[in-house]
């Protein structure tokens, strides 16, 4: 299967989304939040690093949870953050 290309505009919001996750773990370490969502500690990395932009819908909303973030305010910052 042939993967169409990402839009610049698909790369800055993935960039935003990994940095807002980012900015809310704050101390917390990488492989408790990880555990916590139910994800790899690898695949949380590729997403707070943009190599992982388009990450699915549930990945994000259990990480919104173990960040204790709303999914409503998530979507909204991750809309309107400047890159």
């Amino acid at each position: 299967m042939v993967r169409t290309p990402l839009t610049p505009e698909e790369r800055e919001r993935g960039e935003r989304l990994g940095r807002i996750l980012r900015e809310a773990r704050g101390a917390r370490s990488m492989t408790d939040v990880a555990a916590q969502a139910g994800i790899s500690a690898e695949t949380l990395r590729k997403i707070e690093t943009g190599r992982a932009p388009t990450p699915a819908f549930f990945t994000v909303a259990a990480l919104a949870r173990a960040l204790g973030l709303s999914m409503d305010d998530l979507v909204e910052r991750c809309a309107l953050l400047p890159v």
